[in-house]
This record gives C-alpha cells, sequence and structure tokens, in this order.
C-alpha cells in the first residue's frame, strides 16, 4: 500500500514537471528561435502565395478539437490537386485512405519538402503548448477521420495531451504502417514517465540535425 502511494506521488510530480517543463521550455524556444522563424515566414511568402500558417483541426486531450499550427509546406490549391489526383490514381488513392499522407506529393512546394523533411514545419506547435493544448512530447495529434483506425484504443490514446513529438516521430514516422503507428501511440500512454520522454527527447535531436530517410514527407 506504502509502495503503491509512493509510485502515485512521484507519478504526480512527474506530471506536475511535466507541464511546467512543457510551457518554460516553449516560452524560451520561441523567444530565441524569433529569427528563424522570421526567416522560414519569408520564404513561404517567396516560394507562393498563400498565407505563412497552416490550421488544422485536431482531436485532443479528452476529444477536444483544437487547431493545429504549422509553418504551410502546400500550394493554396492543395484541396483540389488531390482531389483530382484521386480520381485518376487509384493507387495514390490507396495510399492516402491508409496513411492520409503521399510519398511523392505534388500538393508541397519546394521550400515545403525542406521544411517537411527537417520536422521545421512543426515548430509553430510550440504556441500549441502554451496554448495547453499540446505537450512536448505525446502521442500523435490524430485527424477526425482518422479516429475510426483506433477503434476500443482511441479512449485511452486521448486521454493525455497529443505531442510535438513522440514515439512516431522518432520510429520512422510515414515509414511506419497504421498499425504501428497505432501501437506506439498506446505503448506511450500506458508507460510514459521521465526515463521515456527524455529518451524520446534526445533521439528527436538526432532525427532533426541527421534526418536521412526517416519517414518525414
Amino acid at each position: 500500500m506504502i509502495k503503491i502511494l509512493k509510485e502515485k506521488i512521484n507519478f504526480n510530480f512527474y506530471l506536475l514537471f511535466k507541464n511546467i517543463f512543457d510551457l518554460l521550455f516553449s516560452l524560451l524556444f520561441l523567444i530565441a528561435f524569433l529569427p528563424l522563424f522570421l526567416i522560414i515566414s519569408f520564404l513561404i511568402k517567396l516560394s507562393s502565395r498563400g498565407p505563412i500558417f497552416f490550421l488544422q483541426k485536431r482531436i485532443g486531450k479528452n476529444n477536444n478539437q483544437f487547431k493545429l499550427i504549422k509553418f504551410r509546406t502546400m500550394h493554396p490549391e492543395a484541396k483540389d490537386i488531390l482531389e483530382n489526383l484521386l480520381l485518376k490514381d487509384s493507387l495514390l488513392k490507396k495510399e492516402f485512405e491508409e496513411t492520409h499522407k503521399l510519398k511523392n506529393d505534388p500538393r508541397i512546394t519546394n521550400i515545403g519538402k525542406l521544411l517537411r523533411k527537417s520536422s521545421l514545419d512543426e515548430l509553430p506547435q510550440f504556441i500549441n503548448v502554451i496554448r495547453g493544448e499540446m505537450s512536448i512530447i505525446g502521442p500523435r495529434p490524430i485527424v477526425k477521420d482518422e479516429k475510426k483506425k483506433y477503434g476500443k484504443n482511441l479512449k485511452k490514446v486521448l486521454s493525455i495531451k497529443p505531442g510535438i513529438t513522440g514515439l512516431w516521430q522518432v520510429s520512422g514516422r510515414n515509414n511506419l504502417t497504421y498499425k504501428r503507428r497505432i501501437k506506439l501511440d498506446l505503448n506511450y500512454v500506458e508507460n510514459y514517465n521521465f526515463i521515456m520522454d527524455l529518451r524520446i527527447l534526445f533521439r528527436t535531436f538526432g532525427v532533426i540535425l541527421f534526418p536521412l530517410d526517416r519517414g518525414a514527407y
């Protein structure tokens, strides 16, 4: 009984630390990397017309919707391009239905390809963290259409905040099958702790510095 109580106190302390770390790290990051944000914003405006940021509805903790913020990596006509593409090519349609992504996506701008490969398009999500909608480390933030793929596991995955990075992002990203993604999300939710978060954070820096073929597209 005493051991269980001690473990609960330690876990609650870890959660408090995680929330404080998320907020302070995100604030410091946004201040320190403001020049990088300005450079990326300039390149996006230079490469194609349209807004700098892309807002997409995602499902967060306790099934609450929020608008995830990214640097825009696609042409403004992306929706029309996708619809025409899926009508003409059944193989691409199957790929999109299975992963919600395309490996060779014609919707992505030249600067967008670089931003995605380096994961720099994800940087504005630190704003989501400050707003309390996301954590720095957590399961993938999913879109509404993906909910059915999680089945009975959905409630468990949505019991904590989604993360900017996580097991999926450092384990191969889009090179993984969807089943594997779900398993990684469940693995994190069922086992997350300080040591796991620390390992994911270090592996994330490795993915950013040495992207190679990590499945980011």
